[in-house]
């Protein structure tokens, strides 16, 4: 079926319905991911004829991972637990209806 018997992780979907598919112990699943976005699709029913190419992470990754943050990145403003606390009463704030 495939040229890589253990193939393990994404690959450009050889099928080309989506821009990627999971690969488990050489199969194709149904998971895909198109622009970073992740769907399921059974796999057709038919053989690969061509070569799987791996997916590079950078098109796994919407944005090449530029996006994502990491452990210890600073993220805006230090905790202040009186904005929190108004922000926890305007989003319980209700109208009554009329």
């Amino acid at each position: 079926m495939t040229s890589e018997i253990n193939a393990e992780g994404w690959y450009e979907d050889p099928y080309t319905l989506h821009q990627h598919r999971w690969f488990s112990a050489g199969h194709p699943s149904s998971l895909v991911r198109d622009d970073g976005v992740e769907s399921k699709n059974p796999p057709p029913d038919r053989p690969i004829d061509d070569q799987l190419v791996r997916a590079t992470s950078d098109s796994i990754i919407a944005g090449g991972g530029s996006d994502l943050r990491r452990v210890g990145d600073r993220m805006g403003d230090p905790y202040d637990s009186g904005k929190a606390s108004d922000a926890a009463l305007d989003a319980s704030t209700w109208f009554p209806i009329a």
